[in-house]
C-alpha cells in the first residue's frame, strides 16, 4: 500500500483519488486521470444573465480589435515596396 492506514487521506473530486488496482484493471488499464477522479463539485451560484452580457460584451470589444489590427496590418503591407525581380 502506497500510505499508512492511519493517514488522514481523503480523495478530493476533480483532483485525487486512490483506487485498487482491480479499479485500473476494469478500465484497461488506462490511466487518464479524469477517469478515476471525476468532476469537481462546484455550485452554480453566479447569475447566467450577468456572466452572459459581460462575455458579451468582452466578445464584442475583442471583435473590435481585431478589426482595428487587421487594418493595421494591411496598412503595414501596404507599405512594402516590392521590385520586380522579387519573388515571394
Amino acid at each position: 500500500m502506497w500510505r499508512d492506514e492511519s493517514s488522514d487521506y481523503q480523495d478530493v473530486a476533480g483532483f485525487c483519488a486512490s483506487v485498487p488496482v482491480s479499479r485500473v484493471a476494469e478500465l484497461d488499464y488506462v490511466l487518464t486521470p479524469g477517469r478515476y477522479v471525476g468532476l469537481p463539485e462546484e455550485e452554480d451560484d453566479f447569475n447566467f444573465a450577468e456572466r452572459f452580457t459581460a462575455l458579451k460584451a468582452e466578445f464584442e470589444e475583442q471583435l473590435k480589435e481585431e478589426e482595428r489590427l487587421n487594418k493595421v496590418i494591411l496598412e503595414n503591407l501596404g507599405k512594402i515596396k516590392l521590385d520586380n525581380n522579387d519573388q515571394i
